[in-house]
């Protein structure tokens, strides 16, 4: 009975190793990649539902490239972190920016895009500066949990500006317009896009902030590094090969990756 019973543990064993190692054959070839799906034009959802940007058509990009089978699934911005740590996903797609801070949650792909931080009001605004002095007692809006509510809360609230956050871009761009905030800082990229048509008889750009120049990368596991080095291959591999600059066409009229 003992020798049968330390063959079956082998077997089981061997049988377990076996479909581990199917499994793991298997789910090579196929990604379920994250994206916020409420930050146009980057990533968006469409009147039919569908998921649509600059960010979805880079990870379809990457996935062909790699000759993987893509999920793109939409994923509420504060949670994205907590879930692909969870596994809920495989990686980030959604313009997250690259920070000290994020680098001890996940691991970033090099760059895909390199953006600045800029400001914006009502066109009836008598604000001419994005400089901290200039909004002191003014309410300034931000998405949470952004590069640029950093920012706002480490610079227009120390200078005497009343910080509010959201959950979503739109949202802050929503109290502008609608006269519950005096600004909104974000991505210029965003704003650039948001003021060639919903935003461009309402409000005005003010200026980019000077040093939040930022890289946007793609997250993974930090210990899924394969992934992160076959995404970097393919990061490379459209960049050189011109898919890049089509896709980049397709939503601005100016380079966007930036210099090295």
């Amino acid at each position: 009975m003992q020798i049968s019973w330390k063959f079956a543990c082998a077997a089981s064993l061997a049988a377990l190793l076996s479909a581990a190692g199917g499994a793991s054959a298997q789910d090579a070839t196929k990604l379920k990649i994250a994206t916020e799906g409420a930050y146009p034009p980057f990533n968006n959802l469409s009147a039919d539902g569908k998921l649509v940007g600059f960010d979805v058509d880079i990870a379809n990009a990457l996935c062909a490239q790699m000759k993987v089978e893509c999920e793109i699934v939409a994923q509420d911005w504060d949670g994205i972190i907590p879930a692909l740590q969870g596994k809920k996903f495989d990686a980030i797609v959604a313009s997250m920016t690259i920070t000290e801070e994020r680098k001890k949650q996940v691991a970033f792909t090099n760059k895909y895009y390199t953006t600045p931080l800029a400001l914006i009001a009502l066109k009836t605004s008598e604000l001419t500066s994005p400089e901290p002095d200039a909004l002191k007692g003014k309410s300034v809006g931000a998405q949470a949990s952004t590069t640029q509510s950093i920012y706002a809360e480490d610079h227009y609230a120390k200078a005497g500006a009343d910080v509010k956050l959201y959950p979503t871009q739109d949202e802050a761009v929503a109290d502008l317009t609608n006269g519950r905030l005096d600004a909104v800082v974000a991505d210029k990229f965003v704003l650039v896009d948001w003021m060639k048509t919903t935003g461009q008889d309402c409000c005005k750009m003010i200026g980019d902030l000077k040093g939040t120049e930022s890289e946007t990368g793609i997250a993974v596991r930090l210990d899924d590094t394969a992934l992160r080095d076959k995404l970097n291959a393919a990061i490379d591999a459209i960049y050189k090969d011109g898919t890049y600059a089509k896709i980049n066409a397709k939503y601005f009229d100016f380079d966007i990756y930036g210099a090295d």
